[in-house]
Parts: C-alpha cells; structure tokens; sequence
C-alpha cells in the first residue's frame, strides 16, 4: 500500500482516475515515474493554459528567485506586482476601455467568488445572488451556495442560504424574473447579483447564447444589480479571447479570474471590480494570506505576454475548429453523442456517466488524460493547453475518437 493510500484522506479524487505517479511534465504532455508519457486534455481543470513547465515563465521564475525578489508580501507593493497589474492593464483592459480596480485575494477561484458575492451584498444593501441550474462557482460556503450540484453542496453540513437557482440560458425564466421583480406583489425581490458563467465547464459544457447573455445583462441594470462573469475556468484565452464574454456585447460589474491568470500553474485569484462598486469595501475588510504571491505574479505577467500579439488567440481559434471537426464526426456516428464548447473547451456528451466513465479510464490506459462533468458525469471535457502542439492535438484526438467509438458500439 502506497503512502498515498495509507495517508492522504479519503477525499481524493483525480488519483483515482488517473492512478499513476506522475514525475515530469512539458506543455502538454505528463510523464509517470515508468517513464510512460500521456498527452494532457485535462490541463489542470483548466490551470495550465500556457502549458506544463512553460519555458517563458521558468525562466522568469528562476531568475527572480536568484535575484532575492520578494516572494510573499500580503497586499504590500512589490516590484512584481506592479509588473503584472502594468501589463494587466496595458495589455487586457486599455484596449476594452475597462476601468475596473483590480482586487487581489486567497489563491483560488472561490476565493474570488466569496470577495465578489460580499462587495455585491455590500453595495446593493441586499441579500439575495440569482444564480443558475448546473452552475459550479466552487467549494466554500458562499460559492458552494451559488454551485448546483447536489453532490458537493451535501458536504456543506449546513444549509445554504440567500441563493436562488433558476434555469440557465432560458429566456423565458429571465422574462419571468423581469415580471417577479416588476409586481410589488410577488413577493420576490431583486437580488444583489446575479452570478453566471458564460459557458459551464464543471457544469457539462453549456454555452450561454449571446441574446440570453445581454438580457441577463440588461435585466440586472434595469433592477439595479450586479452582474458577476465567474470566468475562472474559461477565461484567459480558453475561448479564443482573453475573456470568454469579449465577443457578447456585456460589461459585467464584477469578473472572477483564477486558474489559467496565475500563467504556470502558480495560485493566483483576481477580480476586476468597477470603481464605483469597489469603493464600497473599507481597507483591510477582506484579507488573504496569499494575495501576494509574487511567484505567480512574475508568472502570470509572462502569460500576459501571449495577449500583446494575436498569434496565440488565433492557434486557439484554429485548433478549436480542429477539435469540433474531429467530435462531430462522432456526433454523426453516434446518435446519443452531443457536441457543444467554443475555442478550445469542448464537452462531448455521450448519453451517461457508465459510458464517459468507460471512455476516460479506456483514454488513461491508451495515453490521454481526459476528464468527465456534467450531470452524472455524463460529458467528456476537452481543455487541453492553449500552447499544445498540433501533432499532440490530433494524436489525442484520434485517441478520443477511436477509444469513444469502441465504447459507443459496445452499448448500442
């Protein structure tokens, strides 16, 4: 028995999908300590978006360590900070006529979302977030009030209040809200935000259409909440632009970014707040330990270095039509297969979670780390890394295509 089972809790997970020890990794490709290489489609759950081992920011990493920079600071100013939130706004903001202040908080994506839905309280005065069916915003209370799904909000060991849930994309539902809201009589009252993802990752892959998107938008101004973007997993270039929302004609009040923003893998969490909403936070009113994590911002400002040519963003767009080729060929073949995604995140829906199941593990054992979401794990989640090489693409790809054909004839 390893020490992993001997001694790390029973929580565990991803080990279990992919029960090997991995040793090494570079771009998009892991290897176990057999010395037996995978081609990586599950990049972190959506972290590693510039690549394992990204040589750019390695090696901004070493000579910042050699160098005696300062690698933990709490919210102090520090010579890689301002570095990165130069770049940040040279490069994402100026060019959008973004105004937003930038807040810093813990290392990760529920992290941001907490920070967003207490400024979104606090400035509103109300209590009440709208948030939406097959959402996923993350595992502390607030966020885990805001998450859908049954199975991780039944660890909470307390209820989970002030969140109401309503159908995503739907228009109807937002018409419907627009009447609750207009009628003193119905006992429902605006909230203070309404927190959404463009496109659900954890959720199964569901895209938010550009009308449903605006109306959600226009619905919370004329109401006079906030609208929160959770672009955690598909921001920072998964979508063929920076923001996955750049191409909907929205201005979000508040964007959660975690994941990918830290560049290396390296943990950082940012929101991007409107002046006029950020003020409402006092100095020092919410805190965190890591909020200074210097070695993500000298990687992460590196990662920003990909957004100041449109090189990177249109491989992105290239490659993405490579893999929604490549999966509707399934689609074709297959009728119980859906196909749905943007950019480079793609979810192949393939009926059930004992088919995706079979899929993923038959995936691990040929060479390709892939992974599964949706409502009872029942679509099959492409994320690869932004950087991957297009001999890497389609050699995981025809992997995915033969291993999900054989399993499809299996259970027909």
């Amino acid at each position: 028995m390893s020490i992993f089972e001997q001694r790390e809790s029973d929580i565990r997970a991803y080990c279990r999908v992919y029960p090997v020890v991995f040793d090494k990794a570079s771009n998009a490709r892991q290897t176990d300590e057999d010395g037996k290489q995978y081609i990586d489609f599950f990049a972190g759950a959506g972290v590693l978006n510039f690549g394992h081992n990204n040589p750019h920011m390695k090696k901004a990493m070493i000579a910042y360590l050699e160098s005696d920079g300062v690698t933990h600071s709490l919210d102090m100013h520090t010579t890689a900070k301002r570095s990165f939130m130069e770049r940040f706004v040279k490069t994402i903001l100026e060019p959008r006529k973004m105004d937003h202040k930038m807040q810093f908080m813990g290392p990760t994506g529920t992290n941001a979302v907490e920070a967003a839905l207490k400024i979104a309280r606090r400035a509103t005065g109300r209590q009440e977030i709208v948030a939406f069916t097959h959402g996923f915003h993350g595992m502390t209370l607030g966020s885990l009030a805001c998450t859908a799904n049954s199975y991780f909000r039944g660890a909470a060991g307390v209820p989970l209040n002030h969140v109401s849930h309503h159908a995503f994309g739907n228009m109807a539902v937002l018409q419907q809200l627009r009447d609750y809201y207009a009628d003193t009589s119905s006992g429902i009252a605006p909230p203070a935000a309404f927190m959404v993802e463009t496109i659900q990752a954890e959720g199964g892959v569901n895209v938010a259409s550009k009308e449903w998107l605006q109306g959600l938008a226009k619905l919370a101004k004329d109401v006079g909440s906030l609208l929160i973007v959770d672009d955690i997993q598909v921001g920072c270039g998964r979508t063929g632009s920076y923001f996955s929302f750049d191409d909907m004609g929205i201005e979000p009040d508040v964007i959660c970014l975690a994941k990918g923003v830290g560049g290396m893998g390296t943990p950082m969490a940012l929101n991007l707040v409107k002046p006029e909403i950020d003020k409402h936070w006092s100095p020092g009113e919410h805190t965190g330990t890591f909020r200074g994590q210097s070695l993500s911002f000298v990687a992460g400002a590196e990662a920003l270095a990909y957004f100041e040519s449109p090189e990177l963003m249109l491989e992105v767009q290239a490659k993405g039509e490579i893999i929604a080729n490549a999966l509707q060929g399934l689609a074709k073949r297959f009728t119980p297969i859906e196909i749905r995604g943007k950019g480079m995140i793609y979810g192949l829906d393939v009926g059930s979670g004992e088919n995706a199941k079979a899929i993923v593990d038959a995936c691990f054992k040929a060479g390709l780390l892939i992974a599964s979401c949706g409502t009872g794990g029942r679509v099959v989640k492409l994320i690869p890394p932004l950087t991957i090489p297009n001999d890497d693409l389609r050699i995981g790809l025809d992997t995915l295509i033969q291993v999900t054909s054989s399993v499809m004839e299996a259970t027909a």
